[in-house]
């Protein structure tokens, strides 16, 4: 059973894959200037007191951002309170130390606002691109995982396996100046994935991108049950999941439809999806893990799922294919403005 919720210790961040964008006049958006657009969400997000913002690691033409930290070192240069992270880092097709050397420079240069979703992700682009058999899919994320707490620790590392160099009381610097670097595992619902998070006492983030949220408490259950098991003390959970906000739920659906559709049917396409239709779009929003509409629509939904789930943190995937910049500006300004403090009030 979910644990109850204290209203102002849950959190909201924001999450973007940087996705490839059009202007308002449908014109193609380049992919430097979808990054340089994506460093504006972010400021704005930060002058609305948002607490996170998350960039996400692509190899392909419709994302822009392949190297998320590079992203958040410019972003960590013109704000001041948001944390900073991955979602996600796609450690299997990287290396390590250089993942957690990478990080504790945003780290240094947000004056400790960096975090790091590590996970496998859902493409797999990068294994290719970066010389990794997928036949190792598991044991690459499984090796990598633990060579990754051991830095975490943030001293000599004494390490063995069977993908990387060992390494033999190894120094790795930069060190972090709080001593601590915020690493979370990203899962999309397996239970394993879930055991492997607890076991290495790393916080959890549930890509829940379709369906009923309450079917993932089983998930959430198991988590707080491993950690239990191991003797760790409890850790945040957050639910990553799309989403859009205009000023009316007709608005909301209209703007985001074609948009989504475009992208769903793209990467459908290449999955063996059958097309998207209306109906389904309708009773993703009505029933399942799509938080659009109004700004009164999506926080009912919102402060319901964190109810149910009784997780610490929500962040919202905003960016969606094709849409357009503007439009994720204002879904972003109702959601820090209107939408959060809603919620906030909603589980008082």
């Amino acid at each position: 059973m979910a644990e109850a919720v204290m209203a102002d210790a849950v959190q909201f961040g924001l999450d973007t894959f940087g996705d490839v964008t059009v202007g308002l006049d449908d014109s193609p958006v380049s992919q430097a200037q979808v990054i340089r657009n994506l460093v504006a969400e972010a400021v704005l997000a930060d002058d609305l007191g948002i607490d996170f913002i998350g960039v996400g690691e692509h190899h392909r033409v419709d994302f822009a951002v392949s190297s998320p930290e590079t992203v958040l070192a410019g972003i960590a240069t013109v704000t001041k309170n948001i944390r900073l992270g991955s979602a996600v880092t796609v450690l299997s097709s990287d290396d390590p130390v250089r993942v957690y050397q990478r990080f504790a420079t945003v780290d240094a240069l947000s004056n400790g606002r960096a975090e790091i979703i590590l996970g496998r992700g859902s493409f797999t682009e990068s294994f290719p691109l970066f010389g990794y058999d997928l036949t190792s899919y598991e044991v690459l994320f499984e090796e990598k995982l633990g060579l990754f707490a051991e830095l975490l620790k943030e001293r000599p590392v004494t390490w063995q396996g069977t993908q990387r160099a060992s390494l033999t009381e190894q120094d790795v610097y930069p060190r972090t100046e709080g001593g601590h670097l915020t690493t979370w595992v990203g899962v999309g619902g397996s239970p394993e994935s879930v055991v492997r998070a607890a076991s290495h006492s790393f916080p959890l983030v549930l890509a829940i991108i379709g369906g009923d949220p309450a079917r993932f408490a089983p998930y959430v259950d198991l988590y707080h049950r491993a950690l239990a098991q191991l003797g760790t003390p409890d850790l945040p959970i957050a639910v990553h999941s799309p989403g859009f906000i205009a000023d009316t739920d007709a608005e909301a659906a209209e703007q985001y439809f074609a948009h989504h559709k475009a992208m769903r049917d793209r990467i459908g396409a290449e999955r063996g999806w059958a097309p998207s239709t209306r109906a389904e779009y309708e009773n993703e929003i009505s029933h399942g893990s799509l938080y659009l509409g109004s700004p009164e629509t999506v926080a009912r939904k919102l402060a319901k799922t964190i109810r149910t789930l009784g997780i610490q943190r929500f962040d919202l995937k905003y960016s969606a294919g094709t849409l357009p910049h503007e439009l994720m500006m204002h879904s972003i300004e109702l959601y820090g403005s209107r939408v959060i403090p809603l919620v906030r009030d909603l589980l008082r």
